[in-house]
């Protein structure tokens, strides 16, 4: 059998070359097919470049190397199947754990979100599905009767890690990646282009946490995994745009485009940069398909399997800084958006109510606008909207 080319494979009309950025394979490593091989970053996305094979590989350029659309990277010689790999070690405690959990049933997503949720690991239940395997009932019912003692670890953001360098060292240097140009480019652009206006608001945020403690339990069980704050904003968005509908407009050259459907960009932070894959059908969608779509998006952009097609036709973004403890912030748009809204950190803060002092969670609201389209009632009146259905949620159920 010939050698099997690893090309670049076509990324858009609009991306020509990118870097290949980093092998997941060493030379002469013996692969399976769809087995990831290489990370290639271009000015728009980071993806992943498989094996169309099994066999073993021999690499013909090295990480870092700028490479075009259709260049052979590699090859595969499909004569060296698996079998000549060395025998694998005996399994260890971990090797069993993840044995047991890609055993599972065709809910194995829900399976392992539920052991990253719970910190029940999946090898200590007793599976109920076909040969033993574990299903997402095994482990909702094991969450159930689990000791008290055990709690579920708590969402935390990864810190950078810090690239160790020589002491005495003053300065180091390093070429920006084609994506980190693109995005310094694109918010520069925004900034130059757009009449930029910022307009802040507060929410309290007492009865979407309160819907959510007492409505969690049962949304997990249904669903195998989490209710979020972005969902509830999200829909809050929605509702916004269709009673201020001139915030869901863009600019083209002389004419003003009025957008009539929902489709909303979620900012996502990953290793390689900032990007905002969109969320179809806002308007039509269940609260949970829109967690589990910002759920499935945000994985595959920050596991690299993200494609252009996710980050194209959004007609607003939502940005959470308040993940990594913002409490305020000025977020820029994103074009031909006209609009961006930014959340921040929740505190308890005093705050006066019925002329009673109280202690409540709250969080500001920023709202970026492109003033060439969007006057300032119009801004503030959809903030104000949004304000109104977190801090009373039935609003979105009457459409008030």
């Amino acid at each position: 059998m010939p050698l099997i080319e690893v090309k670049i494979p076509p990324m858009g009309e609009s991306i020509t070359s990118g870097v290949l950025a980093k092998w997941h394979v060493k030379e002469g490593d013996i692969v399976k097919k769809d087995q990831p091989l290489f990370e290639l970053e271009t000015d728009k996305i980071t993806s992943e470049g498989t094996a169309e094979a099994a066999g073993q590989v021999s690499l013909k350029v090295t990480a870092g190397t700028e490479v075009k659309i259709g260049q052979v990277v590699a090859s595969i010689n499909a004569d060296v199947s698996t079998a000549a790999a060395p025998a694998a070690p005996a399994a260890t405690a971990a090797g069993a754990t993840a044995a047991k959990v890609s055993a599972s049933d065709t809910s194995s997503p829900a399976v392992r979100r539920i052991a990253a949720e719970t910190g029940i690991d999946p090898a200590s239940v007793s599976g109920s599905g076909k040969a033993g395997r574990v299903t997402k009932g095994d482990m909702l019912s094991a969450n159930e009767v689990k000791p008290a003692a055990i709690t579920a670890p708590a969402a935390v953001v990864k810190a950078p890690v810090a690239t160790p360098v020589a002491a005495g060292t003053r300065q180091t240097r390093k070429k920006m990646s084609p994506l980190r140009q693109k995005i310094a480019q694109r918010l520069v652009s925004a900034q130059h282009e757009a009449a930029m206006l910022t307009t802040f608001n507060e929410v309290d945020m007492s009865a979407v946490m309160a819907l959510r403690t007492k409505y969690q339990d049962d949304f997990v069980k249904k669903n195998g995994f989490k209710l979020g704050f972005m969902s509830f904003f999200t829909k809050a968005v929605v509702h916004a745009l269709r009673e201020v509908p001139g915030v869901n407009a863009q600019i083209d050259g002389d004419s003003i485009i009025e957008n009539h459907y929902y489709d909303i960009g979620i900012a996502v932070s990953t290793e390689k940069g900032l990007m905002v894959p969109v969320i179809r059908n806002c308007d039509t969608q269940s609260m949970a398909g829109i967690e589990a779509g910002i759920g499935d998006a945000a994985k595959r952009a920050r596991e690299g399997k993200i494609t252009l097609a996710d980050f194209e036709g959004g007609v607003f973004t939502i940005t959470n800084g308040g993940t990594f403890g913002s409490m305020l912030s000025t977020p820029i748009i994103n074009p031909p958006q006209s609009a961006i809204l930014g959340l921040h950190a929740i505190n308890e803060r005093p705050v006066a109510v019925n002329g009673q002092v109280v202690i409540r969670p709250m969080m500001y609201l920023a709202l970026s606008y492109d003033h060439r389209i969007v006057d300032g009632r119009e801004a503030v009146t959809f903030l104000v909207k949004v304000k109104q259905a977190i801090e009373d949620p039935a609003r979105l159920l009457l459409s008030l």
